[in-house]
C-alpha cells in the first residue's frame, strides 16, 4: 500500500519560530483523511511542505517523503498530488481568465507566459474540466471578476487537468455561502466516490464529508489525536483540541459544532 505522505521527525521552522518538533505522520492511499486543527497548529506549514515551499530541518534520521520519493521536480509531483489552496485565489493578475487558470496548473504557475506552450491535448483536457465542473460558460470571463465559489471551482479543474491520485484541500468552503458550500462539497464527495484520495486541511468540521474516515488532530505543531472519525469527533476530543467547550451534532454524515 503507497504512503501520500510520510513525515519521519521532521523539524521545521517559519522564520525564528519553531513549528514542528520531531513530528512523525503518515498518510496512506487506504483513507480519506482530515487533518485538524486551530489556527496556528501548523496546517499551514504543513500545506507548504507538500507544495515544496518550505523545507525540513537536515538531519540523518528526518525526513519527508511523497509517494514514497523524498525528491521530486515540482511539476511531476502536480500530476500526482493536486493542492488547492486559498492563497492562490490571491495571486492571479486581473489579466487572467478562467481558461488560464486553469492552464496554469500544467506548469504549477500563478499565471500563464509566453514561453509555455499548450498543445491541442493540453486544451482539450482544460476545456474537459471546466465542462465536468459546469464551468465553460466562465472561461472567458476574468478570474477577479468571478465570485469566491467560481474562483475555487476553477482552481479545482486547474488541479485536475493533471488527474492526479490524491487532492489536497485547504479549507474548502471558507468565504463560501451557504449554497456555494454545499455545492462544493457535493463535488469533492462526486470526486472520492470515483476513487479519488483526499486529504482535507481544515478548522471547520462542517467541511468534512462522510467519505472521510480518517481525522488527524494537531495542536501546537504537535500530533494530539488520530483515529477513526466517530471516534475523534467527540464533544471531548474537540473541547481539549479548541479550548472551548464544544458539543459536536451528527446529521447525514456530517457533523458540526455548536457552543457546549
Amino acid at each position: 500500500m503507497k504512503n501520500i505522505i510520510e513525515l519521519q521527525n521532521i523539524s521545521v521552522f517559519q522564520q525564528r519560530n519553531k513549528v514542528f518538533d520531531e513530528l512523525s505522520l503518515i498518510i496512506n492511499e487506504s483513507q480519506n483523511t482530515v487533518i485538524l486543527g486551530p489556527n496556528g497548529s501548523g496546517k499551514t506549514t504543513l500545506l507548504k511542505l507538500l507544495n515544496r515551499e518550505l523545507y525540513i530541518v537536515q538531519d540523518n534520521k528526518s525526513y519527508i517523503k511523497i509517494f514514497d520519493k523524498e525528491r521530486w521536480n515540482i511539476q511531476e509531483l502536480r500530476t500526482q498530488l493536486g493542492v488547492i489552496s486559498q492563497h492562490l485565489q490571491y495571486n492571479y493578475s486581473n489579466s487572467a481568465i478562467g481558461l488560464y487558470v486553469v492552464l496554469s496548473g500544467y506548469y504549477a504557475s500563478d499565471g500563464i507566459w509566453q514561453h509555455q506552450v499548450f498543445d491541442s491535448e493540453k486544451l482539450d483536457r482544460a476545456h474537459e474540466v471546466m465542462d465536468l465542473l459546469g464551468l465553460l460558460e466562465l472561461k472567458d470571463r476574468p478570474f477577479f471578476s468571478m465570485s469566491t465559489g467560481e474562483q475555487r471551482k476553477f482552481l479545482l479543474a486547474r488541479a485536475l487537468v493533471h488527474d492526479p491520485e490524491v487532492l489536497v484541500f485547504d479549507e474548502p468552503t471558507s468565504g463560501l455561502d451557504l449554497r456555494a458550500c454545499f455545492q462544493y462539497l457535493e463535488i469533492i464527495q462526486e470526486l472520492m466516490k470515483n476513487g479519488k484520495k483526499v486529504v482535507l486541511v481544515t478548522h471547520h468540521i462542517h467541511e468534512i464529508p462522510p467519505e472521510i474516515t480518517r481525522v488527524i488532530m494537531i495542536k501546537k505543531g504537535q500530533l494530539v489525536d488520530d483515529g477513526k472519525k466517530e471516534e475523534i469527533l467527540t464533544n471531548s476530543k474537540l473541547t481539549s483540541l479548541f479550548d472551548w467547550p464544544i458539543k459536536v451534532i451528527k446529521e447525514n454524515g456530517y457533523y458540526q459544532a455548536i457552543p457546549g
